[in-house]
């Protein structure tokens, strides 16, 4: 540990842990999770997690809030680049095909997530925090009960088109979409 990168001052270092974290939970899950199994995946000594976690709960609710954060940012900027209704509605399309959650790793991350969130309120309340930024980045287009369908539709889709060995398609997608916000207005 000589390098610059990790040494004792390493400002990336808890960034660090946290996106190990994130690997460890992808390949093991949540529930099995050790502070060992992550210093190693970070490449830290043991005692850096309990530097910075007080405890595994601790680590694990800043481990899925900074995967929330990256993938609602992502969300958010597609619907915040829309200008018009129909633009919107296509960000909605593009949110549910494209690669908004940007890897598989992190739709699989995204189970563990609301898997873990119904046993422990700390990350429950991630899960909620993310939900809101999610509904409020579809409000600035759509009315709160429209914003709220197509909230759902998009977290649907994206667990439906993971494991569906024939996922819905853009066109379908997009016409279901329509679907949803024709109903509303």
């Amino acid at each position: 540990m000589t390098g610059s990168t990790r040494g004792p001052n390493d400002p990336r270092r808890r960034e660090r842990i946290l996106d190990a974290a994130l690997d460890v939970i992808a390949e093991h899950g949540a529930i099995k999770v050790t502070f060992r199994r992550i210093a190693e995946a970070a490449d830290v000594p043991l005692g850096s997690l309990t530097y910075y976690f007080d405890d595994m709960q601790h680590l694990l609710t800043d481990a899925f809030t900074r995967l929330a954060e990256t993938v609602s940012t992502r969300y958010g900027a597609l619907l915040d680049a829309a200008r018009t209704r129909q633009e919107a509605e296509e960000a909605v399309v593009e949110i549910i095909c494209g690669k908004v959650w940007g890897t598989d790793r992190n739709l699989l991350l995204s189970y563990e997530l609301y898997a873990f969130a119904t046993r422990n309120p700390e990350v429950r309340a991630v899960m909620r925090s993310w939900m809101r930024a999610s509904r409020d980045s579809l409000a600035g287009h759509f009315d709160p009960l429209t914003a709220r369908a197509l909230d759902a539709l998009v977290e649907g889709f994206s667990i439906h088109n993971s494991v569906d060995p024939r996922p819905t398609d853009r066109e379908e997608v997009a016409a279901v979409v329509r679907a949803v916000v024709d109903r509303h207005h």
